[in-house]
């Protein structure tokens, strides 16, 4: 009895110091910063620090670079992430050296990332130093200015794009591998196309993983800093910057709180849709 009882307990055992691991360093942390969002240094309960937020200049443009930075970095890294996963499943010769090839960025932290990028894009750095010697530029164009918005923000996705796209692929092929193979080869019996078999078979039995991957990839893009530091400085300004900004600049971490408790209410926003769109057909039924 004792035995089977302990076997019972197994599954909550292991997964006791993730649970206290997330308690002490996110779950905490982020009650403290929610309750410094709304409260001042003499106790009081407020929603002054939000005003102050909203009424400050760079809020608009963070806000609605962060919100175009998420619509043009989701769809372009899932299709991306969709591509290398069917590659890896598909088994073709080398597509173990693809895997590996992939996965390098995993490896990189956000700044190096950035780093990396900004190495390529800056005025002396392997774009123009390629362009101008293959005589596309008479001297080289200036990527990453403030004047060039565009460019900017398609250097920081890009550089995310290449820093953030494996774990979604990791996650995909996870998912990929659960699909029985009767389905793909009935699938083959009854004459469909490669778009058939991923738009009817792949992708719907791929929404697990995909819930997954989306609301993992959402959160963390609403978390962007590092990259767009190193890659555009600022030129562009993000949430997350601004929340760095309040913080360490002007010294003031009621509004930097402000702003994380915005990136978290946005982030479980955009969970709930996640969860609600792509519902798998049990969960459906459940409701």
């Amino acid at each position: 009895m004792n035995a089977r009882r302990w076997q019972s307990l197994t599954p909550y055992l292991l997964l006791l110091p993730s649970a206290v691991f997330l308690l002490v360093f996110f779950a905490y942390p982020m009650a403290e910063a929610f309750v410094l969002a709304f409260r001042a240094e003499n106790g009081e309960w407020t929603l002054k620090f939000f005003q102050q937020m909203i009424s400050d200049v760079a809020f608009a443009p963070a806000l609605q670079t962060t919100l175009v930075l998420i619509v043009i970095l989701i769809p372009v890294q899932f299709v991306v992430a969709l591509t290398m996963a069917l590659l890896v499943q598909a088994r073709l010769r080398g597509s173990s050296l693809f895997l590996y090839i992939y996965a390098i960025p995993l490896g990189i932290s956000e700044l190096a990332a950035g780093i990396v990028w900004f190495a390529i894009f800056t005025e002396r750095g392997y774009l123009n130093t390629l362009l101008t010697g293959l005589g596309l530029l008479a001297e080289p164009f200036i990527f990453l200015s403030y004047e060039r918005q565009g460019w900017l923000l398609l250097a920081v996705v890009l550089a995310e794009v290449w820093r953030a796209t494996s774990i979604i692929m990791v996650i995909l092929v996870s998912g990929l591998q659960g699909i029985p193979h009767e389905y793909l080869e009935a699938a083959d019996v009854f004459g469909a196309t490669l778009w058939d078999k991923v738009w009817r078979v792949i992708l719907p039995l791929l929404r697990p993983s995909l819930q997954v991957a989306l609301i993992l990839r959402t959160i963390l893009a609403f978390q962007v800093f590092a990259v767009a530091m190193a890659v555009a400085g600022t030129g562009i300004t993000l949430l997350a910057a601004e929340a760095y900004r309040w913080y360490w600049s002007y010294r003031n971490p009621n509004v930097a709180a402000a702003y994380a408790a915005l990136i978290m209410a946005l982030s479980i926003t955009s969970t709930v849709l996640y969860l609600w769109g792509l519902r798998t057909r049990s969960e459906e039924l459940a409701l």
